[in-house]
């Protein structure tokens, strides 16, 4: 053989041993920029204005529902015309910077056990963390009652950033819970920068858990029996996650997270696995600078979608309505940054692309009403709740 045809030959071994070795060479996710085409044949109305940094909703079975506002409130809504009731006798909150109250959800049961869950960060600036509490809703009263706080994160932080704070139920008495990594750099929690909690097991930083209704490890999750591990904990390697969504049918955990300057990610979650943050990423330091060289790593799972420019991605949606039945089984996720929602075009576990649904302001969280509709929380100090309906 000449030195050319050696080249080639040596080219094909490689790729075969790779292969074969159970090594394949890593794939790069879907791109998808800035750009993406405009979504068609939708309009908005904005149906509740005045509210003070609305962080998520939740409806009852009776279609009334529940809003957050982050910096304490818990509001009960009969309709959209309706004067909110604000709900008291809630938990104590660190509201600073990120952290407050957070997201709001109807336990599956509700019809039976009157039970809502409030994710919040507790303490104060030297010592905080996120914090999930589960009560009984009372609303003849219009307060909160056995107010239980079932389950915090270890370990304590200072810093006023990186909640997560997302939870979503997998089955009627289990639920998933984000995680944020505490912090940017130079933020450090213990002797570590924050991130780097991210690939800990013994810290629920930078993860996504997996806990009963009571605030307890799930009995399938994947680190039960590793002594070094906490139990709770169902996939590793995340920065800051603030949109989860559940298809039930397919038993598909997503969630869409923030980079740090662009290279915010779609996942789909899977127990056990490794998201990668902060070893890889294909986001940078706010000052320009890499965060890391690599951007894929076997046994590390690559993103379905990466956006950079920065979409500052908020909630998450599995869409099942028939408003629009050409959306059925794609994903919305709003953009705070992004000021916008991106539908994500699904065939099973593969995006095959995206379009924007253009708002103009920050978009907070996104969810299926029980109308069918789709509705928008825009997180200013005059918040809206908007609804997307057909053109």
């Amino acid at each position: 053989m000449n030195e050319y045809q050696n080249s080639i030959a040596l080219s094909f071994t490689i790729i075969f041993i790779l292969i074969f070795s159970g090594c394949a060479m890593p794939k790069d996710p879907v791109p998808l920029s800035g750009d993406a085409p405009e979504a068609e044949g939708w309009t908005s109305e904005t149906v509740i204005s005045g509210l003070n940094q609305p962080w998520s909703i939740a409806w009852l079975p009776d279609s009334t529902f529940l809003i957050t506002e982050r910096s304490g409130q818990l509001l009960y809504f009969e309709d959209y015309q309706s004067e909110p009731v604000q709900i008291s006798n809630l938990p104590d909150f660190y509201v600073d910077g990120q952290g407050g109250l957070m997201d709001v959800s109807v336990h599956p049961s509700y019809l039976k056990n009157r039970w809502v869950f409030l994710t919040y960060a507790s303490g104060d600036e030297d010592s905080n963390r996120t914090t999930v509490a589960q009560a009984v809703l009372n609303l003849e009263d219009q307060q909160l009652e056995n107010v239980e706080e079932i389950f915090r994160i270890t370990p304590n932080k200072d810093s006023n950033q990186h909640f997560g704070s997302r939870m979503i139920w997998t089955s009627n008495s289990t639920f998933a819970l984000s995680v944020g990594d505490g912090g940017n750099r130079p933020v450090k929690t213990g002797n570590v920068l924050s991130r780097e909690h991210a690939q800990m097991l013994d810290s629920h930083l930078g993860k996504i858990l997996h806990l009963t209704q009571n605030g307890e490890s799930a009995e399938n999750n994947p680190f039960l029996n590793e002594p070094d591990a906490l139990p709770e904990i169902w996939s590793i390697g995340h920065r800051n996650i603030q949109g989860l969504a559940y298809d039930e049918e397919s038993g598909r955990l997503w969630a869409n997270e923030h980079g740090s300057r662009g290279g915010d990610e779609l996942n789909l979650i899977k127990p056990g696995e490794n998201y990668g943050w902060p070893e890889v990423t294909y986001s940078r330091e706010y000052w320009y600078t890499k965060i890391s060289d690599e951007t894929s790593r076997p046994g590390m799972v690559d993103p379905k979608v990466v956006w950079t420019p920065a979409q500052a991605p908020s909630g998450l949606l599995f869409y099942t309505g028939e408003i629009f039945p050409e959306w059925h089984g794609d994903l919305f996720s709003g953009g705070l940054q992004g000021e916008q929602v991106r539908r994500i075009i699904l065939d099973g576990e593969s995006v095959m692309g995206e379009e924007k649904i253009l708002i103009g302001r920050r978009v907070r969280d996104v969810k299926q009403g029980p109308d069918g509709y789709i509705y928008i929380l825009t997180g200013h100090d005059d918040g809206e709740l908007i609804r997307i309906l057909p053109k």
